[in-house]
């Protein structure tokens, strides 16, 4: 059944409406489920909408293709873990990229091929290519940098603004040229700087500045959608598109204010380092003055308290820690203690990491706070357990002017009473700035696996503590 225009465009209604309301769940936890469900009927019904509109003349192709989507998608969805969730968002930025690239080129080709080529239609071409080319380049850099394949150590050398703002000027040049002229040639070296410029302007960019980077990759990945529906006179996909778009740059925007720095600072700063530890952990603790700890100190303190906030950051992420830590927050509520987590905006490699791996451990969303929710409860917890975290609780950030990272907002760990710290070393964060907070009075650290050692205190706990 062939739907007519106006039912399509009601159909593409009614699923802008969906999607709007989608990303208005997304906003909370609570509501998150909700979200996810609608944006999905949102999908389905603009799927569906689009195979029965008139413009589809053959099923074969997208018959295959979804087929091969579907297989790929549903591998992905029960291989992948959560822990690499980071590194998935970065991937599938890239799809939608190369997707920008290829519909832009194919319908260049169709189009020239039938004589009607015209200068808007070549200007939504080149604007398409372009971002698509750098969204897709740009988010292959990323995926591996957070995969492990290259060092998330910014790649910084001589010259590089200079090259990125001639790459950027060349590009944009040949695109204009493109458009005016229809020219081949222009278009294969367009698109050939234009992924150049996406690998040259994300490879400087530490594991640190992650999180915002995936989301400005989002944002793009938004605006080749929207270029792509003007390309094929698709409102849906503009509508999409942008609503993408404008929520990538505004999360950019948000995470980029709770780092204290503009987002030109994160592209072009080449923020984080990838410091390498020398001597054990505890022999390093020892020479620079830090208390160690052990399992059955932290559970003395923990078992006597009222309040205890704990922290997540990448490191409760790489140990898959969170099941256990929902396990110790049962033990500790059933000994009357209250238990909290502080999330940080840009705590772990992506937005919302941390929040998604304590909702797969199922625990309750009124437990997990924001920044600002949870600084006020700090001095008057008995103890913070910071699992993985860095420098989202170090106090350089607020004493040390010189510090890089001086100025960003963080967690108030350093306020509660005893603070015990989970770590695998004495390495700095991504931001390779030495954490202030490991040589406070009221700080010990406990080195080893974060998972093992939750799991010590889970032990601990049910054998009664002290």
């Amino acid at each position: 059944m062939e739907l007519s225009v106006d039912i399509q465009a009601l159909a593409y209604l009614i699923s802008a409406v969906l999607f709007i309301l989608a990303l208005k769940g997304l906003t909370h936890p609570a509501s998150a489920r909700r979200g996810n469900f609608l944006g999905m009927a949102g999908m389905a019904i603009a799927i569906a909408a689009t195979l029965m509109g008139g413009e589809v003349q053959s099923y074969g192709f997208i018959i295959a293709g979804v087929a091969a989507g579907a297989l790929i998608g549903g591998v992905l969805a029960m291989r992948v873990e959560m822990t690499a969730m980071p590194q998935l968002v970065a991937a599938l930025h890239s799809f939608v990229g190369m997707a920008a690239v290829l519909v832009a080129i194919g319908t260049y080709l169709n189009k020239a091929a039938a004589g009607q080529l015209n200068p808007v239609l070549m200007g939504e071409l080149s604007a398409g290519i372009i971002i698509g080319a750098i969204t897709f380049s740009g988010s292959v850099v990323a995926f591996a940098k957070l995969q492990g394949l290259v060092s998330g150590a910014p790649v910084i050398f001589k010259g590089q603004h200079a090259l990125n703002a001639l790459l950027a000027i060349l590009t944009i040049g040949l695109g204009i040229h493109f458009g005016m002229t229809e020219s081949m040639l222009s278009l294969f070296i367009m698109t050939a700087l234009a992924f150049i410029l996406g690998f040259t302007l994300i490879i400087p960019i530490g594991g640190a500045d992650m999180p915002v980077i995936i989301s400005m990759l989002n944002s793009y990945s938004g605006w080749a959608a929207a270029a792509t529906g003007f390309t094929l006179h698709n409102n849906l996909l503009i509508i999409v598109g942008a609503l993408v778009g404008f929520s990538g740059a505004i999360l950019s925007f948000i995470m980029c204010r709770a780092m204290n720095r503009s987002i030109f600072n994160v592209i072009f700063g080449g923020f984080g380092s990838d410091d390498a530890g020398g001597d054990s952990a505890a022999a390093q603790a020892v020479q620079k003055g830090v208390k160690s700890a052990s399992v059955e100190d932290a559970i003395y303190w923990m078992e006597d308290a009222n309040r205890v906030i704990i922290i997540p950051g990448y490191g409760m992420a790489v140990a898959q820690a969170q099941h256990a830590l929902k396990e110790m927050m049962e033990l500790l509520e059933a000994k009357g203690v209250e238990v909290k987590f502080g999330i940080h905006p840009v705590a772990g490699r992506m937005p919302g990491h941390m929040n998604v791996l304590l909702a797969e451990a199922d625990i309750p969303y009124e437990n997990v706070l924001e920044m600002d929710e949870i600084n006020p409860e700090f001095p008057t917890t008995d103890v913070c357990l910071v699992v993985g975290a860095n420098d989202v609780v170090n106090p350089a950030a607020k004493t040390d002017s010189s510090s890089p990272i001086y100025g960003m907002p963080i967690l108030d760990a350093e306020k509660a009473r005893q603070v015990y710290f989970l770590k695998r070393s004495m390495r700095p964060g991504y931001s390779g700035v030495d954490n202030l907070l490991f040589y406070q009075d009221n700080t010990s650290l406990i080195f080893g696996d974060a998972k093992d050692t939750i799991e010590g205190m889970v032990a601990a706990l049910k054998g009664g503590g002290h």
